[in-house]
């Protein structure tokens, strides 16, 4: 892993968190501008965990012959409202899982949590705040707002990303051929993104669009 000590960012993002113009990532993900350097998530969320779900074996006839790659499915979270997901392939496995947390960081998204239930104290963070919905390949993925000390109800892997993003307290329900991890990880992810879009500021998509050059 690298430390940011030697890091030259490239980026506008970049400068402006090495500079301390921007000090969260809240700040950084409001700004509009693109994330395009993991180091900015190494600096900005330094407690962030990583977590291997899936490594698998991917053949392809070339006219040289059998090509062996391998496909890394990864989750990065701090536990406290940041999650990022990505897939990498490589040659190697290290270099699939290096490349797959690398980019997984770059796709960081902010959970929009909450209390799970009207009985719960307002304020807690403990759950989402509505009810939230992904696909990937035949998966959806619901994630349900639960009160407190239900905990997470469901499939392995979606209560491994929900742990990785901060959420305590869920029912989960998923369809589909849930047994492709890959699928089931980014009907999960999805979900949480979707959810966390809904209550982007208008202001920050604007921002965004026009930082994007405006499409």
């Amino acid at each position: 892993m690298s430390h940011n000590d030697g890091w030259e960012p490239v980026t506008r993002l970049g400068k402006k968190v090495q500079e301390g113009e921007i000090t969260s990532m809240e700040e950084a993900l409001q700004s509009g501008l693109p994330l395009k350097e993991h180091e900015i998530v190494d600096q900005l969320l330094p407690g962030m965990e990583d977590e291997v779900l899936d490594i698998n074996m991917v053949q392809r006839m070339t006219d040289s012959g059998r090509r062996v790659k391998f496909r890394c499915v990864c989750v990065v979270g701090n536990r406290d409202g940041y999650l990022g997901y990505a897939e990498g392939r490589d040659d190697q496995v290290g270099g699939a899982i290096q490349k797959a947390i690398e980019v997984a960081k770059l796709n960081v998204i902010s959970v929009d949590r909450g209390s799970g239930s009207w009985e719960d104290q307002a304020g807690g963070l403990n759950s989402l705040t509505r009810k939230a919905e992904g696909k990937a390949g035949s998966v959806t993925v619901d994630v349900i707002p639960a009160p407190q000390g239900l905990g997470l109800a469901g499939a392995e892997t979606v209560r491994n990303i929900l742990e990785l993003a901060g959420v305590q307290d869920a029912w989960t329900r998923s369809d589909g051929n849930t047994r492709t991890t890959v699928n089931l990880a980014k009907a999960t992810f999805n979900a949480l993104e979707n959810a966390s879009q809904a209550r982007t500021p208008d202001r920050a998509k604007r921002v965004q669009r026009e930082a994007e050059g405006g499409h």
